[in-house]
């Protein structure tokens, strides 16, 4: 005990110095979400008077830092967001030129990374050390554990607040370079309430889920409401990159068993968490739960031999074929590809041919205002789900089947679940581009 003691507290340092190793040209990778290292990152900004051309990599950025936000910025630090959130959209929306986005798959992400250009230094999250000299890194590994590995430089913010979790999450105080001691608050997420049409939608969804199936739900209203619509399921296992309040209440109501898994029975598979302070106490010490690397859990090679896998994912539009828009809004990126296309691609090419694949969606936007269902999507869209990869729509107003279907059958399945006020416009011009 004393040997490991005593290289952890000869690697303690304040936080300024800890940011002090940022140097110009750096790449640097943050943890994300629950795991983000919010002492050393509300503190880059401060370094930016001598350094130039510094590389911030995150997924889901919880803050709006200065090191990105302020204009002033440019030129000294960028943040590369694998997945925007709302502060880096602000900043792209005001133009600071301090924001960029990295096309990726979720489970692609650390090695494309890498592949690209080994980071210079990491900063994360983790639990104090235990009494063999390990820390957790606690809710997350989706890229991290893979970057900590690569980079040159490794500090980890200790919050004695973070729960210990189990699976790949553990590394010793001897492969860290700088620990920080950073007690606060672990970021939570607010309960959402699911209005009206997310239960609907809920409903539906809940039709296509079988007894005994492994589902990968996300978070949101729409993810919530499935949740609520899944309580009078039997023996639901888990296998999702980010575990959710919703899956811990399924599993005390005895609905989420995970025994009958095919991979990994009896265990919740997830890369990475975020919820409640609940969640996080249900977390900590539970050995029901397993925190894989996100190249691990998202590779579609893996999550298909999840027995009846079901993947939900939500989106922003779809057009007549099939293509799925999830990420941005023309030409503007809104938040990222995530994980989507690797749990449906996993899901629809299941081992036992039972799996399913489920985009849902409002069938209307801004307000009423303007169809998600489209003929074409906007222009720039990116296209995150191939429409030969598209298995099932949900809309408040049913379930559009799309494995198999020609475009024709397609068309008419989507227009039966848009928005009443637009189906007749949808016909029109389904048939003026000779879809119908």
């Amino acid at each position: 005990m004393a040997d490991w003691n005593k290289i952890y507290t000869s690697k303690l340092v304040e936080t300024d110095e800890a940011v002090q190793q940022i140097q110009s040209g750096f790449d640097v990778v943050v943890a994300q979400c629950a795991s983000e290292p919010l002492g050393c990152m509300s503190r880059f900004h401060r370094v930016a008077d001598r350094v130039k051309d510094v590389r911030v990599f995150s997924v889901l950025t919880l803050n709006p830092y200065d090191f990105y936000m302020d204009p002033s910025m440019k030129g000294r630090f960028e943040l590369a967001s694998w997945f925007h959130a709302p502060g880096s959209r602000k900043a792209l929306k005001e133009g600071a030129g301090t924001v960029t986005y990295v096309p990726n798959m979720l489970h692609r992400a650390a090695l494309d990374r890498i592949d690209a250009r080994k980071p210079d230094i990491f900063f994360g999250t983790c639990t104090p050390p235990d009494e063999k000299g390990f820390v957790s890194l606690s809710l997350g590994i989706t890229y991290e554990k893979d970057i900590i590995e690569a980079a040159d430089i490794v500090v980890l913010e200790v919050n004695e607040n973070l729960p210990r979790t189990f699976g790949d999450t553990h590394i010793s105080v001897k492969d860290v370079d700088f620990f920080v001691e950073h007690t606060q608050d672990v970021p939570a997420l607010p309960t959402v309430v699911p209005n009206e049409i997310d239960r609907q939608i809920g409903r539906y969804i809940a039709e296509l889920v079988d007894d005994g199936s492994t589902i990968q739900l996300g978070i949101g209203n729409i993810p919530n409401a499935v949740a609520l619509a899944l309580t009078d399921k039997k023996d639901l296992g888990v296998h999702t990159e980010m575990m959710v309040d919703s899956m811990m209440h399924l599993y005390e109501q005895g609905v989420i068993t995970n025994k009958r898994k095919s991979l990994y029975k009896d265990k919740f598979i997830c890369a990475f968490a975020m919820g409640s302070r609940e969640l996080y106490d249900w977390l900590d010490n539970n050995m029901a739960v397993e925190f894989q690397r996100g190249k691990w859990v998202n590779d579609p090679a893996v999550v298909r031999q999840n027995s009846r896998m079901v993947s939900i994912n939500t989106c922003l539009s779809v057009d007549f074929t099939g293509q799925v828009a999830s990420e941005s809004i023309g030409h503007v990126q809104y938040s990222g590809t995530g994980g989507q296309t690797d749990t449906a691609v996993g899901a629809k090419e299941a081992y036992d041919g039972l799996g399913k694949s489920i985009i849902a969606c409002h069938s209307t936007a801004k307000n009423g205002t303007v169809s998600t269902i489209m003929p074409f999507l906007t222009e720039g869209s990116a296209v995150t789900l191939h429409r030969a990869n598209t298995d099932h729509i949900v809309t408040e107003y049913g379930i559009a089947y799309m494995r198999g279907r020609t475009v024709r059958e397609r068309t008419r399945n989507l227009i039966a679940v848009a928005h009443p006020d637009f189906r007749d416009e949808l016909r029109s011009e389904a048939k003026r581009i000779g879809y119908l």
